[in-house]
This record gives structure tokens, C-alpha cells and sequence, in this order.
């Protein structure tokens, strides 16, 4: 008979998440070419608390910021993490990690993206920061694609909207099997694969005015992202049988405004549409019929091409990785199916951001996707972005993150009880870095402070916060200590 588990598994993978593009820098380094991710500059006017869309621009507007030298692009820079990984790796060891989290850069490797042979010096980089991760005692769980598609393959094929992106991306992918095999075991292919249409650009490679119904373009190049995956699936089976490949969701499961039943219905709708959909098609092989439904009545045609079914329904992702971090509301007489367009919850306190912290939305969530699909979960992000302070003697007080991370572990503690099985707790993100939606400094996350400001000023010194002796402690006790 089962057993009600105490706590954490023995070998629970704790750590904390990044991307490549948010921490690497070098962006023009050993070969390397330009990505979705460099042309996102960097607004000192930005309105924190209304970002509806992260980077991207019209085709015109792209190549204006590919020749523009007067703006400030922070992610061509982050933390210059590409020359300093081993000294960051080492404080994330001090803190007694498990495992870390990163992506490849894909334009490292395929500059342009449509080339034969890979750039070596891009491999050489990763081959050594996966032997550092390893050397330091951590599992490195690596992201195939993170908002970081080179350039020329949205400028030149309109990115996955063209079906042409599937040979390039598997390519790409056969490439990092091979040359990893044995060293990563745990891969995510694609990041939030649902976070749609708020990072289209990043995710997809679609830019702006690419067609005239982007809607039916955007879910065209999701399922040629879908049978790229799969089809990497199919080849993982054959080059590494031991890797274990998922895919990932940013969590956006929302609450009915009230118990009144429209509000109920249109929240269900919605949470299906913008939450399940997609893992219902990587998770459980096969297009449900309700998205089909939504297709037909909003005049979304896609091409679906023979075959591509099979490849689906034979090449199930193995593990769902989840990104956390706040929850809305969903209101009928103001909200439709749209997703990620929700009413702040009033009962929840506001950040600078609007990212009003939930942690018993992330004990529903992820019990929600445990009783759905039944497959292991990976926390792949959660923390908080704030404000932080440096004292005068160099000391940084974060009381309001541990209190944050303390209530999300301690609800993720409750989930295991309940059964759920999560391998990892990959809190993002170890150390500050550039942030995905804003592209600024000042919205920092880390244990490890990096003295650096929006506009890449600064000595580049890291600090320890508050945090990272909080944190080390957590680990140190496999949870027990919170």
C-alpha cells in the first residue's frame, strides 16, 4: 500500500534557473550571431505594472535595431556570465546545489540557424560550463530554445511560422544529443511553450506584421514547434535512450472573479485554452477537441500535414516543467478567452510589476497538472523580482523574498504529501540578471547580488543577500529548515 510521504525525497534536485540570454552576454563572441533577444532595448520610461508584450517589432523595426547604436540593448550584455561562470557556479555551489538550470544558446551554435555545421567555439563554451556544473556537484538540466532563435531565421523564414524551422531546429537539437550525451540527462526543449501571444518574438520567431491573421500564423507555428519536438523525441530515442526530454508552461492558471457561473465557465475556457492546450497535445499525443473548436470558429486554418499526428501521438513529452510566480482573475463581464489578459485578484498585494504573489495558487496549480498528466514536474522558475538595497556595509536585507520563497516551498511541500511527484525546485534566479519582460537590472531576483545598473554601469561585484545564507540552509536540511 502507498504511503503518505513526510517530506522531500532524498534526492530532491534543489537549485535555481537563468537563460542564456539574460546572463551570458558576449553576444558577438566567438562567432556567435544575433538573436531574438538582442533586439530588445532597454525603455527607462516603462510602465512596470502594464508590459503586454515582451520584444519584437515590425520587419522594418527589426532591422532599424539590428544597425541602431544609440539605444541600450541589455541582453547583448547581461552579467557577462560567458567570462565569469566559474566564479558564479562556485557561489552556487557554496549555497550546495543540487542542480542548475540553463539554456544554449542557439545562434552559438547555428549563427544564422540555416548553416550545415555548427560554430565549434559556441560548443566549446557549453562543453566547458557543463563540465563546471557537473565538476560543482549539480545536475545541469539544460533549455533547447529560450527566447534566443537567431536572427536571420526570423528575418529571412519568418521564423516557426515557416515549416522549414522544424528541419533547422532538429538539426540544432541532434547536434546537442550527440555532443551531451552522457552529461545532460534532463532537457527542456522549448520554454514556456504557452506563454503566447506575450513573447510571440522570442518564443516563435514571429515579428509583427508578418501576416494578416497573426492569430492562425501564431498557432501555425506552434504545432511546427509541437512536431519539432516531437521529432526530437524520436531521435533522443535513438542517440541517448537514458535522456529524459520534457516540455514547459509558464503556470497561468486563473480564478473565477466570483461563483457566479459565467465567470466560472469563461475561467475554465480560458485555463484550457492558455494552460492545458499545449501540453494536452505534448503530454498526451493528440489535439483536444475543444481546441479544435476554437480553431474552426475563429477562422484558424492550420496545415497540418501527413504524418504529423503520428509523429505527436508516438512522441510523448516525459516530464512537464512548470515556471510560477503569480496568479489573476477572471472577470466575464470584462475578460474573454484571450490569454494572459486577467483582473488583478484584490485580495493579493501588488509589486512594482504587478506580479501579486499567490502561494497556495502554486499548491492548485501544480496539484491541477499532477491530477491532469500524471508525469513528473520540474519547478523550472519562481522567485521574486524586487527592489533591492545595498547597505553601507555591503550587506543586502531581502526578508520579502525569503518570505516569498518560504511560502511557495513550504506549498510545494504540501503538494508532495498530497503525491505529486516534482523532481527539482529550480528557483529563478540564482543570481540577478537581465529581466525577460522589462530588460532592466533594477528588477532583481537573485541570492547573489550583481552590482550592475539598467544601462550595464556598474563594478560587476556580486554580493551575497540575506537570501543566499537562507536558501544555503533550505538545502542543507532537504527542506526541513524554511
Amino acid at each position: 500500500m502507498k504511503t503518505v510521504p513526510e517530506g522531500f525525497p532524498k534526492d530532491f534536485l534543489w537549485g535555481g534557473a537563468v537563460a542564456a540570454c539574460q546572463i551570458e552576454g558576449a553576444y558577438d563572441a566567438d562567432g556567435r550571431g544575433l538573436s531574438t533577444s538582442d533586439i530588445h532595448a532597454y525603455d527607462k520610461n516603462i510602465d512596470r505594472a502594464n508590459i503586454s508584450k515582451e520584444g519584437g517589432d515590425t520587419f522594418a523595426g527589426i532591422q532599424r535595431r539590428i544597425q541602431d547604436t544609440e539605444s541600450y540593448y541589455p541582453k547583448r550584455y547581461g552579467i557577462d556570465f560567458y567570462h565569469t561562470y566559474k566564479s558564479d557556479l562556485a557561489l552556487m555551489k557554496e549555497m550546495g546545489f543540487k542542480a542548475f538550470r540553463t539554456s544554449i544558446s542557439w545562434s552559438r551554435i547555428f549563427p544564422n540557424g540555416d548553416e550545415l555545421e555548427p560554430n565549434e567555439k559556441g560548443l566549446e563554451f557549453y562543453d566547458n560550463l557543463i563540465d563546471e556544473i557537473i565538476k560543482d556537484g549539480m545536475e545541469p538540466i539544460m533549455t533547447m530554445s529560450h527566447y534566443d532563435i537567431p536572427l536571420h531565421l526570423v528575418t529571412e523564414y519568418g521564423g516557426f511560422g515557416n515549416r522549414k524551422m522544424i528541419d533547422f531546429f532538429v538539426r540544432y537539437a541532434k547536434v546537442l544529443l550527440e555532443r551531451y550525451k552522457g552529461k545532460v540527462k534532463y532537457w527542456i526543449v522549448c520554454n514556456q511553450v504557452n506563454l503566447l501571444p506575450t513573447v510571440t518574438f522570442g518564443s516563435l520567431g514571429i515579428y509583427d506584421d508578418q501576416a494578416e491573421n497573426m492569430e492562425e500564423l501564431m498557432y501555425q507555428a506552434v504545432h511546427n514547434q509541437f512536431v519539432a519536438g516531437a521529432k526530437v523525441i524520436e531521435l533522443a530515442k535513438t542517440i541517448d535512450p537514458d535522456a529524459v526530454l520534457g516540455t514547459m508552461i509558464a503556470d497561468g492558471t486563473y480564478y473565477p472573479a466570483t461563483c457566479k457561473p459565467e465567470d466560472i465557465v469563461l475561467t475554465m475556457k480560458k485555463n484550457r485554452l492558455q494552460q492545458y492546450f499545449f501540453p494536452d497535445v505534448q503530454l498526451r499525443g493528440e489535439y483536444p477537441i475543444y481546441a479544435l473548436r476554437y480553431f474552426e470558429e475563429n477562422n484558424i486554418n492550420l496545415n497540418i500535414q501527413p504524418g504529423d499526428e503520428e509523429l505527436l501521438r508516438n512522441n510523448k513529452m516525459q516530464f512537464l516543467a512548470v515556471s510560477y510566480y503569480s496568479s489573476k482573475i477572471v472577470d466575464s463581464t470584462k475578460d474573454s478567452v484571450k490569454p494572459f489578459v486577467g483582473q488583478q485578484n484584490p485580495y493579493l498585494k501588488p509589486t512594482p510589476w504587478e506580479w501579486r504573489a499567490d502561494p497556495l495558487g502554486f499548491y492548485n496549480a501544480l496539484s491541477q497538472l499532477w491530477d491532469r498528466y500524471q508525469v513528473p514536474l520540474i519547478i523550472a522558475e519562481n522567485g521574486l523580482g524586487a527592489i533591492d538595497t545595498v547597505e553601507d556595509d555591503g550587506s543586502i536585507h531581502d526578508e520579502y523574498r525569503i518570505e516569498y520563497l518560504r511560502q511557495h516551498i513550504l506549498q510545494m511541500k504540501e503538494c508532495i504529501k498530497d503525491g505529486v511527484n516534482i523532481l527539482s525546485y529550480l528557483s529563478w534566479g540564482p543570481i540577478d540578471i537581465v529581466s525577460s519582460s522589462s530588460a532592466e537590472m533594477s528588477k532583481r531576483y537573485g541570492y547573489i547580488y550583481v552590482d550592475l545598473d539598467d544601462f550595464g554601469k556598474g563594478s560587476g561585484k556580486r554580493l551575497k543577500k540575506d537570501s543566499f545564507y537562507w536558501y544555503k540552509k533550505v538545502i542543507e536540511t532537504n527542506g526541513e529548515t524554511i
